[in-house]
């Protein structure tokens, strides 16, 4: 009877909902429903249901990162953002964009690219604009651009009690002494409900040149170092190493007037080649890509688990970067990402049991300063450490979600 009525007082809200799959499941926890609201005020109308019925719910944009975070504690609504969709304000003069949650970074991309602008993010296909806060997923051009949190200027959520609020940009109703775009950001969800967003631009590059060369791992941190020094001024400098007792990749982005030109500048440092065009594995997290290991048909033993459904990140002052190289080579992981802005994602290679990646896991933690775990199918790897803010994170928590509906379980600490 209880869960009738609240599919009752859901149907009530106008907003359209439908009964979810498997397909819908939050980091392997399959919902009860899911809802699609078109406007701010229709998420507002279902959290309200949600707080009256204490229904525990989910928001989700493109789908790309839902296996990152524990699973849920519960998980009776789906929040799916895909029909906000829209670009509501481009100051092209200002450069500024304001868009709803579901826009993907690939149409807000073109759209920018149509008036000569971009928003300086390298997200992965089929990324939205509320998924990539979310989880403050940074790219390769953070290095010079900065990440998610950096370029946003203005949000507008929607806290558990159905209350809309905004912070920067053009301020509404704001949450005294809390910056809003900063606490959201990487809160996965468990907050409330990122419905739009406002960013801070940049004009588009006239032109981009890679340069990709190959090295010994001992020579990455020199080379890597002198790459982000050069004159030339590279936007990003990008490592990638799939077989874990193999060469290093480094790929260098310059961007802008003369790009050819110092790109050539920079392979008198580095050698290799200059090329119009990123190398393919440019941008993407290695649980972007199809997962490495699995059999004919995708099939992996009972006691293990394809790659792709486990990803680690590090985080590392840039001279421990020989360490980390190391410390991954040992654990069996092939790396990639930013040796410049101390961040690396490790996956491992082929099927990985859960004693095997809890074990390469603690042995990271033991060399490295920061190990977590965003993408795992075991409950017993331990996936954030140690973290000191711990206290006031989960005060935060009580503030905006004292009845823990938000994505309960899924952040650090259970948040």
């Amino acid at each position: 009877m209880s869960q009738l009525k609240s599919r009752e007082s859901l149907d009530k809200t106008g907003v359209t909902i439908r009964d979810a799959d498997e397909g819908d499941a939050v980091a392997g926890v399959v919902p009860r429903w899911v809802t699609l609201p078109e406007t701010v005020e229709e998420i507002s109308a279902v959290l309200r249901v949600c707080a009256e019925q204490d229904l525990a719910l989910a928001p989700v944009g493109g789908g790309t990162k839902l296996h990152w975070g524990r699973p849920p504690e519960r998980c009776d609504v789906l929040l799916d953002l895909c029909c906000l969709n829209e670009i509501l304000e481009h100051a092209s003069g200002d450069l500024v964009v304001r868009a709803q949650a579901g826009v993907t970074m690939d149409a807000l991309t073109a759209a920018l690219a149509a008036e000569g602008q971009e928003l300086a993010l390298d997200a992965a296909p089929g990324a939205t604009v509320g998924g990539t806060l979310a989880t403050a997923t940074a790219g390769p051009r953070s290095f010079r651009y900065g990440t998610p949190r950096d370029l946003l200027i203005g949000i507008t959520v929607v806290l558990a009690d159905g209350t809309i609020a905004r912070s920067g940009g053009k301020v509404v109703k704001n949450v005294a002494g809390y910056d809003l775009g900063k606490l959201f950001t990487g809160s996965y969800g468990t907050l409330g409900v990122i419905a739009e967003a406002t960013f801070r631009l940049h004009p588009l590059p006239a032109d981009r040149r890679w340069l990709v060369t190959r090295v010994a791992p001992e020579r990455v941190r020199e080379l890597a170092v002198a790459l982000a020094a050069s004159q030339a001024e590279p936007s990003a400098v990008e490592i990638d190493r799939p077989d874990p007792g193999g060469p290093v990749t480094v790929a260098a982005l310059v961007e802008g007037s003369a790009a050819d030109l110092r790109a050539l500048a920079l392979r008198e440092v580095a050698g290799g080649e200059v090329a119009p065009g990123p190398p393919p594995w440019w941008g993407l997290l290695p649980d972007d890509e199809p997962p490495h290991g699995t059999g004919p048909a995708g099939e992996t033993p009972d006691a293990a688990r394809p790659a792709g459904e486990v990803l680690v990140e590090v985080r590392f002052p840039p001279n421990a970067l020989n360490g980390v190289l190391d410390a991954a080579r040992d654990a069996g992981f092939r790396l990639r990402g930013s040796p410049v802005s101390g961040r690396l994602h490790l996956a491992p290679v082929g099927e990985v049991t859960e004693e095997a990646l809890a074990a390469a896991v603690a042995g990271l933690r033991e060399r490295v300063a920061v190990v977590t775990v965003p993408a795992s199918p075991y409950e017993r790897v331990e996936r954030w450490g140690p973290v000191g803010a711990l206290p006031l994170m989960r005060r935060v928590k009580e503030r905006f979600d004292p009845g823990r509906r938000m994505s309960p379980g899924r952040f650090v600490g259970g948040i």
